[in-house]
């Protein structure tokens, strides 16, 4: 079976058009099956997903990128702190 890859705002977008079938009397099995995706998939978006809008998607996405860049400045400070107490430690 080929894995497809689906983007966070493509698992909100069908967990909502799910939430409106389970809510027209369809079962968790219709409902994944029509989403073309397994039942334990859809547990695990519903977990991770479920009670998030595209806009709250969309600031996670911001924050996450934020937070990638302050680790990557940390870790530069980090390796610059280094250096300078090896230069420092060192007798001229």
């Amino acid at each position: 079976m080929k894995k497809t890859k689906h983007a966070p705002e493509q698992i909100v977008k069908k967990l909502r058009e799910a939430e409106v079938e389970l809510a027209k009397g369809a079962t968790v099995a219709m409902v994944t099956k029509k989403l073309g995706v397994t039942e334990q998939t859809y547990y695990r978006w519903k977990r991770q997903y479920g009670s998030m809008d595209v806009d709250h998607l969309a600031r996670l996405k911001e924050l996450e990128r934020e937070n990638s860049r302050l680790k990557k400045i940390v870790a530069e400070q980090a390796m610059d702190i280094d250096a300078l107490k090896d230069i420092a430690s060192k007798k001229w």
